[in-house]
């Protein structure tokens, strides 16, 4: 059992993570927040703070590639950060869910660009690595009323994520469409107070649709744009360089050092 988080954020939120609550093999399929390999979503939007205002893109594609983290073996998804047309942050980040149908994240691994140099990637954690804990990614069952939940715990570099559903049956408008039966969670970093809330929308069967700024000295606002489902040529060529990323973070961080390398799960776009 990992460490648990007393209160972290708020009564009652105390982290409850058991190794052997998982599958041998992941398989994301809560309907909020599907992960199935090949499939890729871009979001559009901007930052705004007191700098001024940067438009944003973002690709979240689920890789067909696996990895063991803190006894788990999870699934991996590759983001890719751009703010006015350049990269600057290139992040795999780990998932897995449970057999009641929790999707936890296990940690991420987030490199940083300035100018198209890398910059390195200090806010890094895995779970049970530097006293880093998994946490709640999305619910099984997520309603309004249902108390705030740890969505990952990493002291050491100040990430503490916080997660509670504020309204559920929403309908909501973005590039790709109008939705209905929409979930909207509410999150914030309680060890960050200025940066303010975000709250997401997410849509059964497509998951995020939407994010939005509630207070804060920093804006962000995205909209999902494209959601598609990627050829098996294109999720191998995904595989590859996520693993190039992978094979990096070990000369880069000495934590992922200690974990095992990820592994090519699928070359099969949709499937397991």
């Amino acid at each position: 059992m990992a460490p648990v988080a007393v209160g972290l954020c708020g009564p009652g939120t105390a982290l409850n993570f058991d190794r052997t609550a998982f599958p041998a093999s992941p398989k994301i399929d809560n309907k909020w927040f599907p992960l199935t390999p090949g499939m890729q979503y871009t979001t559009t939007g901007s930052v705004t703070s007191a700098e001024g205002s940067t438009e944003r893109t973002v690709t979240h594609t689920v890789t067909g590639l696996t990895k063991l983290v803190d006894g788990v073996k999870t699934q991996v998804m590759w983001d890719r950060d751009y703010a006015d047309g350049e990269l600057v942050e290139s992040e795999l980040a780990f998932f897995a869910q449970s057999n009641i149908g929790d999707v936890w994240l296990f940690g991420e691994y987030p490199e940083e660009f300035e100018n198209g140099e890398f910059m390195g990637a200090p806010a890094t954690f895995l779970s049970g690595l530097s006293a880093a804990q998994a946490g709640l990614a999305m619910l099984a069952e997520p309603r309004p009323g249902t108390p705030s939940y740890v969505q990952a715990h990493a002291p050491a570099v100040q990430f503490l994520d916080c997660g509670v559903p504020v309204q559920e049956n929403q309908e909501t408008c973005v590039p790709t469409g109008c939705y209905k039966g929409v979930l909207v969670i509410d999150e914030h970093n309680p060890l960050e107070p200025a940066v303010g809330h975000q709250q997401k929308f997410y849509s059964a069967g497509t998951g995020l649709l939407k994010v939005t700024a509630v207070g804060g000295d920093r804006q962000e606002t995205l909209d999902l744009v494209k959601a598609e489902q990627l050829s098996d040529a294109q999720l191998k060529d995904i595989n590859q360089q996520a693993l190039v990323l992978d094979e990096h973070a070990y000369e880069v961080n000495a934590d992922y050092a200690q974990t095992p390398k990820a592994e090519v799960a699928t070359e099969i776009s949709g499937a397991k």
